[in-house]
């Protein structure tokens, strides 16, 4: 186990920034949790609470930093945000349309909802994900003049920036004194918990990463990981225990994430041999040194993980614990963990030599929400639209998407039809024989492979980015000449999951 020298309380942070002055540390707040779901998105990459006006088309704001860039720049345009597909028409069903389809998608009562395949360890891994690729530490000034992210921003890629912020010269905050070791504190009540100040809020690289209890204890295990491989002598600088940090988690995206929620094989496909050499066919960025994020991606494809939230989770014996609820005690972050909600990880990944039961399973991937997300309180959005079903959708047309079909057309699979995807009042023509593209792609997940995985369109889109991402950082570990494998004694037995992770951080 690592020494306890560095789990002290700190004394006073008051000479410290907490994070890099952008928007993002400026409007991002710590609230519940998946609570942030409403606004900022769990699997849903808008990054920071932007100023969203559901009831009517988008503005030129400065806050989407870029993602309403088809209606300020044109479709053709690509800088922070850009369009996979640039062809396809945007798609405007009726807002009434919008407003009875969401209204179908809660999950019903007494059914069958848990997916044997995947725990809901990958729901919460999902979200770190997405904050990684999201995280934009742009300065403020730079912000301020290119407010729509067309010149100044941050190309998505997984270096954990959410973790390491600027280093320890300029984010000191976030190491210890020896400016190797991540910072990690000890609560009143014994328990590792991230760093903090006096009114909670933690002292991380990006605010997002303690939304929700199991989020900030996912970013300590990531904490917990880098300096295991500090004190196990496998890094012996900082740069060293930051590549192997780096290098397992995207690993893990690949080989654990990535497999579990669109398959092996599509995987297999398009990351091929030893050391892998990626084959994209359609996520194919215009400047591959600073590739944008697709908006088909962000604002649709990767929200696949709303439907596999569970209204409840169990952390530890003590029993399951509420997403949000006023009157009880909830998922809420921003504060020192509290003693009863310390998660067991078992439970949410399978870890080596752990019980194997009970878990935690995710939802299947599919139309149905819990019923929690249709009804998000007012600490999660601010306005009368409370179900997040209904955001998503209005929130794809105001920002240009093409419709599912069209999607489908342009990666030449054939479309589902009306029938067979369930619209309600499937027949009018407000619908134009077409369907929005995040529910297209639940929908597909549902009929194609029983709510167990991503459907064909939204694997093959998925994957593309996630892999078209990292292939475009040339410090990857997909470029090692080894080339990179884990090995023991972070992988004993030569596998490596989130499992193996956790289980490495901890020193079990």
């Amino acid at each position: 186990m690592a020494s306890d020298r560095r789990h002290v309380q700190p004394a006073d942070f008051s000479g410290f920034s907490q994070t890099p002055l952008t928007r993002r540390t400026v409007i991002a707040g710590a609230g519940l949790a998946i609570a942030a779901i409403g606004s900022r998105g769990l699997f849903g990459p808008l990054g920071t609470a932007v100023a969203e006006t559901i009831d009517k088309p988008w503005k030129h704001t400065k806050d989407p930093r870029g993602i309403d860039i088809a209606l300020t720049a044109g479709k053709q345009t690509e800088a922070r945000f850009g369009f996979m597909f640039k062809d396809p028409p945007a798609y405007g069903p009726p807002d009434e349309l919008l407003q009875q389809l969401a209204a179908q998608m809660g999950e019903p009562s007494g059914s069958a909802l848990e997916n044997p395949d995947i725990l809901s360890g990958e729901t919460f891994l999902g979200q770190f994900i997405d904050h990684d690729m999201t995280f934009d530490r742009t300065p403020m000034p730079e912000q301020e003049l290119d407010p729509q992210g067309l010149v100044n921003f941050d190309s998505p890629s997984f270096d954990l920036a959410s973790v390491y912020g600027r280093g320890p010269d300029l984010d000191p905050q976030f190491y210890e004194s020896d400016g190797m070791h991540m910072r990690i504190v000890r609560t009143a009540e014994g328990l590792e918990d991230l760093p903090r100040l006096d009114d909670g809020t933690a002292l991380i690289g990006d605010s997002r990463n303690d939304e929700n209890l199991i989020l900030t204890q996912l970013h300590l295990l990531f904490l917990k990981f880098h300096n295991r491989c500090l004190d196990t002598g496998l890094a012996k600088t900082l740069a060293q225990a930051q590549r192997l940090t780096r290098w397992h988690f995207q690993w893990v995206i690949i080989n654990d994430f990535l497999k579990a929620v669109v398959g092996a094989e599509l995987v297999s496909q398009i990351l091929q041999g030893s050391p892998p050499k990626p084959k994209i066919d359609f996520y194919k960025p215009g400047d591959a040194d600073r590739p944008m994020m697709p908006i088909e991606y962000a604002v649709a494809a990767f929200r696949f993980g709303h439907s596999m939230v569970r209204g409840r989770y169990t952390l530890n014996a003590a029993g399951s614990v509420p997403l949000f609820d006023p009157s009880l005690p909830d998922l809420r972050g921003g504060r020192p963990l509290p003693a009863d909600l310390e998660i067991e990880w078992w439970r949410f990944f399978p870890v080596p030599g752990a019980p194997s039961s009970p878990r935690n399973p995710a939802r299947l991937i599919d139309t149905k929400l819990a019923i929690p997300l249709l009804n998000l309180p007012p600490t999660v959005v601010k306005d009368p639209m409370v179900s997040l079903a209904q955001r998503n959708l209005v929130r794809g047309k105001r920002l240009g998407l093409p419709a599912g079909q069209d999607v489908a057309k342009m990666m030449k699979m054939k479309p589902l039809s009306s029938t067979e995807l369930g619209l309600p009042d499937a027949g009018n023509p407000g619908w134009a024989g077409k369907a929005p593209l995040w529910f297209y792609i639940l929908r597909e997940a549902e009929i194609c492979q029983g709510g167990r995985r991503l459907g064909p369109l939204g694997a093959k889109l998925v994957a593309e980015v996630i892999v078209g991402i990292l292939s475009c950082d040339k410090s990857s570990y997909i470029y090692d000449k080894t080339p990179f494998q884990p090995a023991p004694p972070i992988a004993p037995s030569g596998q490596f999951t989130m499992g193996e992770f956790a289980a490495f951080a901890q020193g079990t």
